[in-house]
């Protein structure tokens, strides 16, 4: 919904319709398509791929936990093939952070996701929660309410660019080994290392806390992270076992990896949509082509088979609530 100042001038208010209404005109044809099922299909099939290379490799998708069932309605038959195929589950805003970081999440949201999450957890799929806030309070009350759901959790601001600094010691510090999901009592949500001076300075201080899980990027800028790194990452300060899980974004394309191509910019791919409004480096894509797909997985110049010859334990896939984006065109 565009939302209008009364006091723009008439020459911005054109400008931004006519732009508007240019983003429709060259709109790539979107087909008729179940677009909880497609993405539903595409995890499956990341999953398959990955497991079928290393069995106990961890596929978690974030948001869109709708696909969990087969039409996405709570009282809806499961989709047990997707249920099958994933590990965990990440959700973001649940206490916090929803409408507006640090901020409360309404009680009529959160009370809509808990039904999902716990949903998912009867099917022993492993709940991460992520609230996005930065009042010691609002902090504190966000791990007390996840714990008492029995979700994993983690609070933070949501450029998620550090370690924080409350609580500390880490909420629910766990020194024993991590071998799978269900060990785990904590995690750091990392993506945007900028503030660290190097690639080995960003290694150097993740792997001197004391979290359970990571999740991070493959990269440090352009320099993805090395078998070396990994295997860094996976032992705790004690010497105990810790995951550490990529994160990677299948729902939108992002022109700063690896994958992307300049010859985009004058010949756009069949499968790349209009860009994401709030971060103008991403562009919404048809997740079910096969082109994106093949960039994804599938083969070894694919995304996840360079995470696995990494060594990563897991991928954490976003933007799985893309579905909505298409079912609302």
């Amino acid at each position: 919904m565009l939302f209008i100042n009364k006091k723009v001038s008439a020459v911005v208010l054109t400008t931004l319709l006519v732009a508007c209404s240019e983003d429709e005109v060259n709109r790539p044809p979107v087909p008729d398509l179940d677009f909880k099922e497609e993405m539903r299909q595409f995890v499956i099939g990341i999953s398959n791929y990955a497991k079928g290379i290393n069995p106990d490799f961890l596929i978690l998708p974030q948001n869109g936990q709708e696909i969990l069932t087969t039409d996405g309605e709570l009282t809806s038959p499961l989709a047990i093939e997707y249920i099958a195929a994933i590990d965990g589950t990440g959700r973001e805003d649940l206490f916090y952070g929803y409408d507006d970081d640090d901020q409360p999440t309404s009680t009529e949201d959160t009370n809509y996701l808990i039904e999902y999450l716990d949903l998912a957890e009867s099917q022993g799929i492993e709940v991460l929660t992520t609230d996005y806030c930065t009042t010691v309070s609002k902090i504190n009350d966000s791990y007390t309410r996840n714990e008492s759901k029995g979700y994993i959790s983690f609070a933070a601001d949501r450029e998620l660019n550090g370690i924080p600094s409350h609580p500390s010691p880490i909420h629910n510090e766990n020194n024993d080994d991590i071998n799978s999901l269900a060990d785990a009592k904590n995690f750091l949500y990392l993506l945007n290392p900028d503030q660290f001076a190097s690639h080995d300075a960003f290694v150097t201080a993740i792997d001197n806390t004391n979290h359970d899980v990571f999740i991070i990027d493959f990269f440090f800028d352009d320099d993805a992270l090395t078998v070396a790194d990994l295997d860094k990452l996976k032992t705790k300060p004690n010497g105990a076992r810790r995951l550490v899980i990529s994160y990677m974004s299948i729902g939108e394309a992002e022109n700063y990896r690896y994958y992307w191509q300049s010859s985009w910019k004058t010949s756009e791919p069949e499968f790349l949509d209009l860009p994401n409004p709030d971060y103008e480096n991403n562009y919404k894509v048809h997740y079910w082509n096969k082109t994106w797909q093949d960039i994804i997985y599938g083969n070894d110049a694919s995304y996840v088979k360079k995470i696995l010859d990494a060594g990563f334990d897991g991928v954490y896939l976003d933007i799985i609530d893309g579905f909505e984006y298409f079912e609302d065109i």
